[in-house]
Formats: structure tokens, sequence, C-alpha cells
């Protein structure tokens, strides 16, 4: 997959309506790709986030583990495609000398990636459910204005 656009995560924000975004954007932070995701991973995302660890491990901690103990590598995680309103994506294993490609969803592959610093990627063909960045802030402080 090549013109793959490389990607980080800027945030996890909270909507006024309870529901959780992962909010990911490209290195120049000009083009942010927002994915609707759950309040498990939004936890698992943050804590990564924060450099924080839960008191045991959290599923995404024990995949990190798994890959560990039987010599696998996450080498990327690339969000593939959108298909009626949800996101995929895939985890690049790297196991006995073979690239193994996992799929996945968006949010169980970056909070693994966070916890072992792989890259993030973007096809790109999905620049074009991005939303650019200045329009996103001065949205957000028009919505503190009114409150």
């Amino acid at each position: 997959m090549s013109g793959m656009i490389k990607l980080k995560v800027k945030t996890v924000a909270m909507s006024q309506q309870g529901g959780f975004s992962l909010l990911l954007t490209d290195e120049e932070e000009r083009n942010v790709l927002p994915i609707v995701i759950g309040a498990f991973e939004a936890q698992s995302i943050a804590l990564s986030l924060e450099g924080k660890a839960a008191p045991r491990p959290l599923t995404h901690d024990l995949l990190v583990s798994f890959c560990e103990a039987l010599g696998g590598t996450v080498k990327k995680i690339i969000v593939t495609d959108i298909r009626e309103d949800t996101y995929y994506a895939e985890i690049q294993l790297s196991y006995n000398w073979e690239t193994i490609s996992i799929d996945s969803r968006p949010s169980d592959a970056i909070a693994l990636a966070l916890r072992v610093e792989a890259p993030i990627f973007m096809a790109p063909g999905l620049i074009e459910f991005t939303i650019n960045y200045e329009d996103l802030i001065s949205n957000s402080d028009e919505d503190h204005e009114e409150s």
C-alpha cells in the first residue's frame, strides 16, 4: 500500500452525549481522522497516552505479552478502510521473518500500537474522511463560548 499517511494519536475526546472519539492527526496536524470508539478502548488508549498502567493487565497489555512470549513484534498499524460508517484496520506483525497481517478494530490496534510504540498509518483513500484541524479547533472554541 503505497502513499500511506503516518498518523499520531492526538487525544481521546468525550462527546456531550457521553460517547468517545479517537482523534488521529497527520504529522503536520493539518488533518484529523475522528473514529468513534467504545468506553473500554477509550480508557485503554487514554492510560497509554498518560503513560499509566492499570493495576492488572488489560486486554491490550495481554496481547503485548502474547506477542513478546511467542517472539512476535508489532511492526505497524494501518487504518485501511471505511465501510458503512465502520473503520477497518490491520495489525502487521513480524514473526519468524514473515509479516503477518491481522484484521482488527482500529481502536484495539491503536491501543496495542501505543503500548509497543509502533507507527500508525492510514490508507491514502481515507483522507476524504478527515477534518481540517483548524476547523475542528475553531468549532470547539465556538462550542465553549456558547456554554
